[in-house]
């Protein structure tokens, strides 16, 4: 019976000795389970870890060089700033001085503008005043002008009163005869009342050459040309026409008005003009 009782005892210690090796030992796996989990989950994170800080290192890096640039854009900020600001007076002080400039060359502009009017209205005064003795000159010498004696031109406020010698002189003289002072006195009125113009009187001949005795009067036709210009500047002084507004010139031959290879323009070539002209 003790025997027995042993054997079921020993059996029954057996059994609980395997049972408890039996839940060491799954215990442990599961321990060496959870460790080999854990180091690979160490493993992956030590891997994330150092890619982590690998990108941060980067970042950082980045975030420098970005700092650095935003440094260097704020520095070309503010100097452009100062360039624009520099430029902007610069163009206020023009705009300003231009307005300024406008401003005076608009005053000077509408001065110019009425000096303009006013030397228009002069001109025009000046051209009445020379149409005005041009028509009282047409009027005053028509029948001269209608024997083809005397020529009146106007042409751009210069007038002209062509004489042919023959109506105021004899031939070879250069005394003004009776009937050329009553021709010239036909324009003395007219004259005197010519202020703003100089009034010249030339002497022109042909081109034939003086021989004979009047050479000793007249060596060359320029001693004839310019006594018969003196002589007639003389009347019209004693005319009452002021001298300093009187001049006499004197060209021979040398500008002639037509071709003296016929009597007729020979005759043309001898003559006495009185032109008013710009005072000098």
């Amino acid at each position: 019976m003790i025997k027995r009782l042993l054997v079921i005892v020993v059996g029954t210690l057996f059994t609980l000795s395997a049972s408890g090796c039996l839940v060491a030992e799954s215990t442990y796996l599961k321990k060496v389970e959870e460790a080999d989990g854990l180091s690979k989950e160490l493993s992956e994170l030590q891997s994330v870890h150092k890619k982590l800080v690998l990108e941060n290192s980067a970042l950082k890096a980045r975030f420098n060089r970005l700092t650095e640039d935003t440094a260097v854009l704020a520095a070309d900020k503010k100097q452009l700033e100062g360039i624009l600001k520099a430029k902007s007076d610069i163009l206020s002080k023009n705009i300003s001085e231009l307005r300024q400039q406008v401003a005076e060359l608009k005053v000077e502009n509408s001065k110019l503008n009425d000096d303009i009017t006013e030397l228009q209205k002069a001109k025009e005064e000046k051209v009445k005043e020379v149409s005005g003795t041009y028509e009282q000159l047409l009027a005053n010498m028509k029948n001269e002008i209608a024997k083809g004696q005397v020529t009146i031109s106007e042409l751009k406020g210069k007038l002209t009163v062509n004489m042919e010698a023959a109506i105021l002189f004899d031939s070879g003289k250069a005394d003004v005869k009776p009937e050329g002072v009553d021709i010239l006195a036909k324009m003395v009125e007219t004259l005197k009342n010519v202020k703003d113009k100089a009034i010249r009187i030339e002497g022109h001949t042909d081109n034939v050459q003086i021989t004979g005795a009047l050479l000793r009067t007249f060596p060359t036709n320029w001693e004839l040309s310019a006594a018969r210009a003196i002589n007639v500047t003389k009347f019209l002084q004693e005319q009452g026409i002021d001298p300093g507004n009187l001049s006499a010139a004197a060209f021979a031959e040398h500008k002639p008005v037509a071709d003296n290879a016929t009597k007729e323009d020979r005759a043309k070539n001898r003559r006495i003009e009185i032109t008013l002209v710009a005072k000098d």
